[in-house]
């Protein structure tokens, strides 16, 4: 059992390396994804920035200038491919991810959402969420993107505060940032979120609270809270370890977490997964199916992919990843179709690990039919319901396994990163594994390759 139960790490969206890395043991597991319906989300990453925050290490360039139709001919190519090899027959939604992907022009965007609708259904009304910073999101911009067809918008916000904004090196004032979402949710009324994040050097908990009401008088339905994550190599890292601006204290970051959970749900919001938060069902589609462990399709430099090759004949989930640097993908793309780097078959056990991990990050957590579609021999009860590490975890009031499946109680989707070994231990003991998993970092909401989240 895990000693105490910390708070949780930001955990970035599904686009970086999943938990995993099962034992050898080759124990009952998935029913073959090939009898699941065809049907997936994608993943569009456009890896282009102006500037570079100072937090940033996510798969992003700065360069003089883009080709845009180039870049757009190798995105609409590479779609093409990868929805053929995956023989998906339905889009079930489109993020268009980055980078800052608001920076494209409407006719990129246009053009794979026709090519997607070309080689498989999109459905009308599928949601179509595009990322985008205040500095590049005009009334006519915005305006173009919804012509082109997206109808969600995911403003990186991140701060009101104007000081905050330049230590985080962002381009926009927070004068800027509130002008773009007011323009957002006019054209976007119901689908406009905002991305805040918390923890940075030298923030109190007050002027977190502060930023929150600020954020509430303006925002729409959907909010996304980050702890901010200080990695190696970026400038914020540097300045924060050589003494030039404070590390904040873990005890003040869970209590800026929990501070944001009480204030957002008093005003009506759902604190439907980890770092997400909603109104009024706004609840975002296209991160629920890497959070309910559905198929994905990325495209784009240094995307990531979760699906089945069935035009090859394969019968197992494939982990994907995509060239990173722009100029090497499109070579690839342009010689073979697509510029995939990276191809690993998922082990039935590393596919019930992700579930596990993405799926209790929702306040829904696993349904046993969902369980039941990766796991038919051995039920959620099976595995989770004996004497044991989760059975601990139910009577110390972290977790609930009943009729409606197995999720964390409100305390315990505060600290889902401190149950997961203990769950992941349990299970690869169930099944038969040799060994538990490494303990990487957990991928989340946003980033060079997944969704935002992760």
């Amino acid at each position: 059992m895990a000693a105490a139960r910390g708070w949780p790490r930001k955990l970035a969206a599904v686009a970086g390396a999943l938990p995993g890395g099962g034992g050898p043991g080759r124990a009952p597991g998935p029913a073959p994804d090939t009898a699941a319906p065809a049907t997936a989300a994608l993943y569009v990453h456009w890896p282009y920035c102006r500037k570079r925050c100072s937090y940033c290490n996510f798969n992003t360039y700065v360069v003089p200038a883009v080709d845009e139709a180039a870049v757009r001919s190798c995105l609409v190519r590479e779609a093409q491919t990868l929805l053929r090899l995956s023989q998906v027959h339905s889009v079930t939604s489109v993020f268009f991810g980055g980078g800052t992907p608001s920076l494209a022009s409407p006719g990129t965007i246009a053009a794979v959402l026709e090519a997607v609708a070309g080689a498989a259904h999109l459905p009308a009304g599928a949601e179509v969420t595009l990322e985008a910073n205040p500095s590049s999101t005009s009334a006519s911009a915005l305006d173009g993107f919804r012509a082109a067809g997206v109808n969600r918008l995911s403003i990186g916000v991140q701060s009101l505060d104007d000081a905050e904004l330049r230590m985080l090196g962002r381009e926009h004032t927070a004068a800027e940032a509130l002008k773009a979402v007011e323009a957002a949710r006019g054209l976007f009324p119901g689908r406009t979120s905002i991305d805040l994040l918390f923890g940075l050097p030298g923030q109190s908990r007050d002027a977190w609270a502060q930023g929150l009401e600020a954020t509430l008088r303006v925002c729409d339905d959907h909010i996304s809270l980050y702890q901010l994550t200080l990695e190696r190599g970026t400038a914020l890292a540097a300045q924060v370890r050589d003494g030039a601006l404070p590390a904040p204290p873990q005890d003040l970051l869970a209590d800026m977490y929990q501070t944001a959970r009480n204030v957002l749900v008093a005003a009506g919001f759902r604190h439907y997964e980890v770092s997400n938060f909603a109104r009024k069902g706004a609840l975002s589609t296209h991160n629920l199916s890497y959070w309910q462990a559905e198929q994905y399709i990325g495209v784009g430099p240094g995307a990531h992919g979760r699906f089945v090759l069935r035009a090859e004949g394969g019968c197992s989930r494939e982990a994907r990843v995509q060239t990173l640097e722009p100029v090497a993908w499109m070579r690839e793309v342009q010689s073979q179709g697509h510029g995939t780097r990276s191809r690993v078959v998922l082990s039935p056990l590393e596919q019930l690990e992700e579930l596990l991990t993405l799926g209790l990050r929702t306040d829904e957590g696993i349904t046993h039919k969902r369980w039941g579609h990766f796991s038919p021999q051995l039920s959620l009860q099976a595995v989770f319901g004996e004497p044991g590490e989760a059975r601990a975890l139910q009577q110390e009031g972290w977790l609930v396994l009943d009729n409606g499946g197995l999720r964390c109680t409100w305390t315990g989707l505060a600290v889902l990163d401190s149950l997961l070994p203990d769950l992941l231990w349990q299970l690869q003991r169930v099944l038969g594994a040799a060994r538990l998993p490494p303990r990487g970092r957990m991928a989340g909401e946003r980033g060079g390759g997944g969704a935002r989240g992760l």
